[in-house]
């Protein structure tokens, strides 16, 4: 690729990867109530499931869900319905083990899937695919170099955020304060992915 192909892959892979988005969000959320390992499982699905996205995107499968509105809509519903139900379980944890009870600890598997149901993820993984893959004769050589930069950042940004959230652990569960800094948290949080959600529905 050319240097100027580079330089944009890094730019939208810096812009899109260490915004906050539902990713990042779980990632804060479940490392400062689970702790870090419980939330590397996550922070490991989020490459996982962009690195078969993507593959799906380069060999036409995503053209074929963004473009029929059944299919975009049902991507949709579910994603937006499952952001809603994460939001609902970090809104009312206000003690870390309560975390664990109403089952916040997202599984690899789930986190996976998530990916699936973003349709922003969808129009990204298809952006690159329509930009930097698509029209080469060497695509699939191009395929092989593009994807571990995509896979790198998104496990970056991810256990980036998760550290952050390690960091924000201990101040989270200062017994002095009743709960109240960690149940504000995970209402931000919460709110955070509540307002992803409405996006998401409108995309």
């Amino acid at each position: 690729m050319t240097t100027a192909e580079w330089t944009a892959l890094l730019l939208l892979c810096t812009a899109v990867s260490f915004t906050p988005g539902p990713n990042t969000t779980l990632s804060t959320a479940l490392a400062a109530n689970l702790g870090l390992r419980r939330a590397l499982r996550f922070v490991l699905a989020v490459p996982a499931g962009w690195g078969l996205m993507l593959s799906l995107c380069a060999s036409g499968v995503g053209a074929l869900v963004v473009g029929l509105p059944p299919l975009r809509l049902g991507v949709k519903a579910a994603g937006v319905a499952y952001l809603i139900w994460l939001a609902w379980q970090l809104w009312h944890a206000h003690q870390l083990a309560q975390a664990s009870s109403q089952q916040l600890n997202v599984t690899f598997t789930q986190g996976v899937l998530l990916q699936f149901l973003n349709i922003k993820a969808w129009m990204l993984a298809l952006a690159v695919v329509a930009g930097w893959l698509a029209g080469h004769a060497d695509l699939w050589l191009r395929f092989a170099v593009v994807l571990p930069v995509l896979l790198g950042f998104a496990l970056a940004s991810n256990l980036t955020y998760a550290l952050i959230g390690t960091g924000l652990r201990h101040w989270l569960a200062d017994a002095q304060h009743g709960g109240r800094r960690l149940l504000w948290f995970n209402r931000s949080m919460a709110g955070i992915l509540v307002l992803t959600a409405a996006w998401m529905g409108t995309v």
